[in-house]
């Protein structure tokens, strides 16, 4: 699927991110542990009026809105694609200088840097992702298991194999966002860029799966169907394309006439359709700006990554007792007794000054 750009400000995405997150950003400051988000969603859609109840709290369009209310289960998959995309960006960029949060600067996403560039491809992948679950799991009506070819949605269900439905994920999605003009400005281009790098690297870990039936285990009848890999593997891949972003600018096609994005001028070639691109080299992040609060107190691992991490202006040692479980033994049957012992841990953040 293609996305097409839209004009300037930037797409719809980023706008829905911007509203969706404002019920989780204002507690990420980069210093909580990941258990303080919320969690998992229930597999069941809400019952009665709540799913409308919920449209409505979001800040969504009019047609969007619409959309929510026809399909019980899109506003809680909605968030949950939110929880999904902020959890893995936070664990790709736990050693980083920029850790994911916006912690009250809402500017970074005003601007084109490779940061933005990320948060674009992991919310379109976190989208993609959710609803193609949403839609296996039964949570949303209006969508049921994947097309695969030989097996029927009620025998899937029968067997517990009713695999992530990806077409229609990609299709409600290129729905939901109303995009279909192409755009001029190059900013919507980037970003309509972007979505799509994260839409393909959720295709990108698309497998097919099969099961055996049979009498004691035997692979007398084998069903086979679509499923997608672990989230946590489409933000490594898209980690590793913001490490390996294009910088980009725009030039017409003399045999079209139309704006194309192109890589640097010594290479002259345009990204390729996997690569994420941005338009701004990023700030430093070293300091607290309209962009980031910082690195200041961040902690931070001695021999790998507190010299990149503190920017050159030291750290602090400090000492601290941590518990654990130790000489742990299992009892019959089926319990496991575990002492508590009390380790004495070095612990390093950076300076602020």
């Amino acid at each position: 699927m293609a996305i097409s750009g839209c004009r300037h400000p930037p797409p719809i995405l980023l706008l829905l991110l911007l509203l969706l997150l404002i019920d989780f950003y204002w507690w990420l400051t980069g210093r909580e542990p990941l258990v303080l988000l919320p969690g998992p969603f229930s597999n069941e859609a809400p019952s009665g009026k709540a799913h409308l109840k919920q449209c409505e709290q979001m800040s969504l369009t009019r047609r969007q809105k619409r959309m929510c209310r026809r399909e019980p289960g899109l506003a809680e998959t909605l968030r949950e694609s939110v929880r999904l995309g902020q959890l893995e960006c936070r664990y790709q960029f736990r050693n980083e200088r920029w850790n994911c949060t916006l912690d009250g600067r809402g500017s970074l996403l005003k601007r084109a840097f490779k940061e933005t560039s990320f948060l674009l491809a992991v919310s379109s992948a976190a989208l993609t992702h959710a609803l193609a679950k949403a839609c296996s799991s039964g949570r949303m009506e209006r969508c049921t298991c994947d097309d695969s070819p030989g097996i029927q949605h009620r025998e899937a269900w029968q067997w517990g194999v009713c695999g992530d439905n990806l077409k229609y994920s990609t299709k409600f999605l290129k729905k939901f966002l109303g995009q279909k003009r192409v755009s001029k400005d190059l900013r919507a281009q980037v970003d309509a860029h972007n979505i799509n790098v994260g839409i393909r690297a959720v295709k990108s870990g698309l497998k097919t799966t099969c099961k055996c039936h049979g009498v004691s285990g035997s692979c007398a009848v084998r069903t086979c169907w679509k499923q997608l890999s672990p989230f946590h593997d489409t933000g490594r891949l898209l980690k590793y394309r913001y490490d390996n972003a294009v910088k980009v600018l725009s030039v017409t096609n003399a045999a079209t006439g139309e704006t194309e994005l192109a890589g640097p001028r010594r290479h002259g070639q345009s990204p390729r359709n996997t690569d994420l691109v941005y338009l701004e080299d990023s700030p430093s992040f070293c300091r607290p700006s309209r962009y980031s609060p910082g690195t200041g107190g961040r902690s931070c691992t001695k021999d790998t990554s507190c010299q990149s991490l503190c920017c050159g202006r030291g750290y602090n040692t400090a000492m601290r007792l941590t518990s654990l479980s130790c000489h742990c033994q299992v009892r019959w049957c089926c319990h496991v007794e575990c002492q508590t012992c009390v380790r004495e841990e070095e612990v390093y953040t950076c300076k602020n000054a």
